[in-house]
């Protein structure tokens, strides 16, 4: 009876149960190469990191036992490298699985809010003579100052507005806008619109559309797919090319586009959770742009620290949706000035 009444008193909460702490791996000790494969930066990038989010992320708490930053910063991290279930990554750090999705947000809040110093467009005629300089040098093609693509982030359908987020190869996705320059480096990311949304749109809905439609840049210009309508600001290939200086000029501008591919290559497969072969991430949409923006920080973190991809973390992703090619009429200056390229090419 005695025993009886115990567990009544616990079942009512008349006795608090003891809580119990699971032990914490010091995970730092490992070394780089191991670090690397399962966090995609070294022990140097890791502190410089947890350096910059513990402001925002240590907890003024009477409690013991709070989870110390770097713990809040590799769980995260673990997540967006392998795309694993919350559950097991918890496990493997010694905290539970609420626990790590209610620090998760916070942490990815902090390295977003980072975002304008670290993904910057070279609006400036300084910035933009190193990005001319990079693509001549490496593809011959002149006065480029980036490469525009898009690609698709697969998730769970939402419970709003499903039909919008399925694209053309008939899955649910965001659709992300990319641009960078020729060392693979994010110079522009928007993640905001469903799958179904054509690349043409996001490019004249974005910040740096409506800019260089409005004359921002006079000197210089962005290589795009077929996808996208002719610009004085963008140059893409003919579509049916006659002869062979057309036929020369998309072979070069095919070739340096090709950056942008390759970056996105880099970009899924450095953080795998973005990578549709590992699944589809299982959050809102709204979860799943900030999951996009948090990734391309760190993407650009890691180039700029010359971080190099692990062994066998390249990404699979098959290929995009190929959006339709643009209808619209190109303005005649915009033909003009690709006809003046291709001549000197």
């Amino acid at each position: 009876m005695a025993d009886l009444a115990l567990l009544e008193d616990v079942a009512n909460g008349r006795i608090r149960s003891e809580r119990i702490f699971r032990q914490q791996e010091d995970l730092l000790a490992n070394e780089d190469e191991w670090l690397m494969s399962r966090f995609r930066l070294p022990r140097a990038v890791l502190l410089d990191l947890c350096g910059l989010l513990g402001p925002a992320l240590q907890r003024s708490t009477r409690r013991n036992h709070a989870v110390p930053v770097l713990l809040q910063v590799l769980t995260t991290l673990g997540f967006l490298a392998t795309g694993t279930f919350q559950r097991e990554l918890a496990d493997r750090s010694g905290i539970s699985q609420p626990t790590l999705s209610r620090v998760m947000p916070d942490v990815l809040k902090g390295i977003i809010a980072s975002s304008h110093d670290s993904i910057k467009f070279p609006y400036t005629a300084g910035e933009q003579a190193n990005k001319k300089a990079q693509f001549a040098a490496m593809y011959g093609f002149p006065n480029v100052i980036g490469a525009i693509d898009c690609t698709h982030v697969a998730i769970r359908a939402p419970n709003v507005n499903e039909n919008t987020f399925i694209n053309r190869k008939h899955f649910h996705s965001i659709n992300v806008q990319i641009i960078c320059d020729a060392d693979m480096l994010l110079t522009n990311v928007v993640a905001r619109w469903p799958g179904s949304t054509h690349d043409s749109f996001i490019l004249r809905h974005s910040s740096v559309g409506r800019r260089l439609e409005a004359g921002a840049i006079r000197d210089g210009w962005l290589l795009g797919d077929s996808g996208y309508p002719l610009k004085q600001w963008l140059l893409t290939p003919f579509l049916s090319p006659h002869s062979a200086e057309e036929r020369h000029y998309n072979m070069c501008h095919s070739r340096a586009c090709a950056i942008v591919e390759r970056t996105i290559g880099l970009f899924k497969g450095r953080w795998r959770c973005l990578d549709c072969t590992g699944g589809r991430l299982l959050y809102t949409p709204e979860k799943v742009c900030q999951i996009v923006l948090a990734c391309a920080v760190l993407h650009n973190v890691a180039q700029l620290k010359n971080v190099p991809l692990p062994p066998g973390a390249d990404c699979c992703v098959g290929p995009d949706p190929e959006p339709h090619p643009h209808a619209c009429e190109p303005n005649a200056a915009a033909v003009r000035q690709r006809l003046e390229v291709m001549r000197r090419l």
